[in-house]
């Protein structure tokens, strides 16, 4: 009996020295079983080992790291018009919307109402649809018949000599993507410098600000993009 009572007395000493001083009075962290149960199922499902509070940030910093993941931040360029995307804030007579157009214009003819900040894509029976656009800032805005010459996809953007001469900072030539200033689809007007295209900048729809180039958000002029083909008219009031 004499042994077995010191050799308890042994074991708590030596447990009391291998515990740091500090755990003695911290509080012990209750943990409580997940949603699942807890165990082996908790670890596949959540990814929080068994016994522990939460899953660890650190080892998901890592896979981010690993998988070169990186959050995604701005307008998402092909969101719809619903309100929740790059639209939600816009006036809502800018949005995209089919209108009553009582004109003259054939279906299928583009119409772009400067001064109103709108391009109607004509419609049979007395009908268009009507986006909200930006045009040139006083100075820059012009008139016309022009015809649809080309359509590029995500196109390049070099700018001309004209507005470097104005803006030197520019870049000499930008390839396609999110950062362009010509978005996601451009509709190339006759031989001119002008074009219908998207924008980088949706926050400009609405406004007189582009050097004479119509300027849609990027879903619609991606919508436009199908709607039209090379040869269509477009007229520019």
């Amino acid at each position: 009996m004499t042994r077995t009572v010191q050799a308890i007395a042994l074991g708590c000493a030596l447990a009391f020295v291998a515990q740091p001083a500090w755990s003695q009075f911290a509080p012990r962290q209750q943990v409580q079983p997940g949603p699942y149960g807890g165990g082996f199922i908790e670890l596949l499902i959540t990814g929080r080992e068994p016994g522990t509070a939460a899953a660890r940030p650190a080892q998901a910093g890592r896979l981010a790291a690993r998988t070169n993941i990186r959050p995604i931040s701005g307008p998402d360029p092909f969101a719809e018009p619903d309100g929740s995307g790059p639209q939600r804030g816009m006036d809502p007579a800018f949005r995209r919307q089919v209108v009553s157009y009582p004109g003259p214009e054939a279906p299928g003819t583009i119409v772009v109402d400067t001064p109103s900040r709108f391009l109607y894509h004509v419609q049979p029976g007395g009908q268009a649809v009507r986006y909200g656009i930006g045009v040139g800032r006083p100075g820059f805005t012009w008139a016309g018949m022009k015809l649809v010459t080309q359509k590029r996809e995500w196109p390049d953007w070099t700018p001309p000599p004209q507005m470097l001469a104005r803006r030197p900072d520019l870049p000499r030539h930008m390839p396609g993507g999110p950062a362009n200033p010509l978005g996601a689809r451009a509709l190339y007007l006759g031989s001119s410098l002008y074009r219908i295209h998207g924008t980088n900048e949706p926050h400009t729809i609405g406004q007189n600000v582009s050097s004479g180039c119509i300027r849609m958000m990027n879903e619609d002029v991606i919508d436009l993009y199908g709607r039209v083909s090379v040869g269509a008219r477009v007229r520019v009031i």
